[in-house]
């Protein structure tokens, strides 16, 4: 069986065992450009030597992100267990350290421009409801029209990351726009579909309708979508809710990662007095 048959049964492998298929093609591409660094010699072959020299050689010399490397050691790992049956003894490989950075956070008056910069209903009905329900992208183009219980106020948010179902309270006012926006553009499966009835709008698309919206509503910085979502939770914590319910309405696993948006929330650092004003 050569390398890319292997490859072929693992990703079959990882299909039957529910991966997502973001962490399908994450494991995959780091496994091709681990076996293409090594070309000339067999993936059978290959051990912990190499997974050092690969680590050392390609991902320090190119200074490429600690998730990078975090993402290839779990590529291996599972792979050479799945395939081969044998541990690649990714121990020898030090873990990076994770990095601690800040959620980038839009004021509410940003958020505000961003969303009524689209003339067209549907734009500003997707970045609407990534921030008004704090959605991830995928999210967002993974909705059909059942997954709107407007006659409860709730989004429902099926198999999200961790395969989690979950539900979001969904306000009159973005009901209301979106009934205008289904009359508009009658979707018929996906709640937004690209050019093409029941095709599911691209993941391009949706980001090149944000950067559109940045740019006229005048905001000199790299927006993605993400800081829509990470705003969301901000906004939600300044607004005095609960630590716990935004952990359940954003989907996190762990209450550690809804912490860090205490880091950015300005509620209670404009509260500090600073002893300056003593003087």
């Amino acid at each position: 069986m050569n390398t890319q048959q292997h490859l072929n049964s693992f990703k079959n492998y990882m299909n039957y065992r529910r991966y997502s298929q973001n962490t399908i093609k994450t494991y995959s591409d780091a496994l091709d450009v681990f076996f293409r660094f090594f070309q000339n010699k067999t993936i059978e072959s290959l051990n912990k030597e190499d997974l050092i020299r690969f680590n050392t050689e390609y991902i320090l010399k190119k200074n490429l992100s600690s998730s990078y490397q975090n993402q290839v050691i779990n590529a291996i790992k599972l792979f050479y267990r799945n395939r081969f049956n044998r541990s690649m003894e990714v121990d020898y490989i030090q873990r990076p350290r994770r990095e601690k950075r800040l959620p980038n956070v839009l004021s509410k008056d940003e958020v505000k421009s961003i969303l009524e910069a689209p003339t067209n209903l549907k734009h500003r009905a997707m970045l609407s409801l990534i921030y008004a329900c704090g959605l991830r992208r995928s999210e967002l183009l993974n909705l059909t029209l059942k997954d709107v219980l407007s006659d409860r106020n709730l989004l429902f948010i099926q198999q999200s990351k961790g395969k989690k179902d979950r539900v979001v309270p969904i306000s009159n006012k973005l009901i209301e726009m979106l009934r205008d926006y289904y009359k508009a553009f009658k979707p018929k499966t996906w709640l937004f579909e690209g050019h093409l009835s029941g095709e599911k709008y691209s993941e391009r698309s949706i980001q090149l309708v944000l950067n559109q919206a940045v740019t006229k509503a005048k905001i000199d910085r790299p927006v993605s979508l993400h800081w829509l979502r990470h705003s969301y939770a901000t906004h939600l914590l300044e607004n005095g809710t609960d630590l716990r319910y935004i952990q359940e309405l954003l989907g996190h696993s762990s209450s550690r990662t809804t912490e860090i948006y205490t880091h950015v929330s300005t509620r209670n650092l404009q509260q500090i007095r600073s002893p300056f004003d003593d003087l």
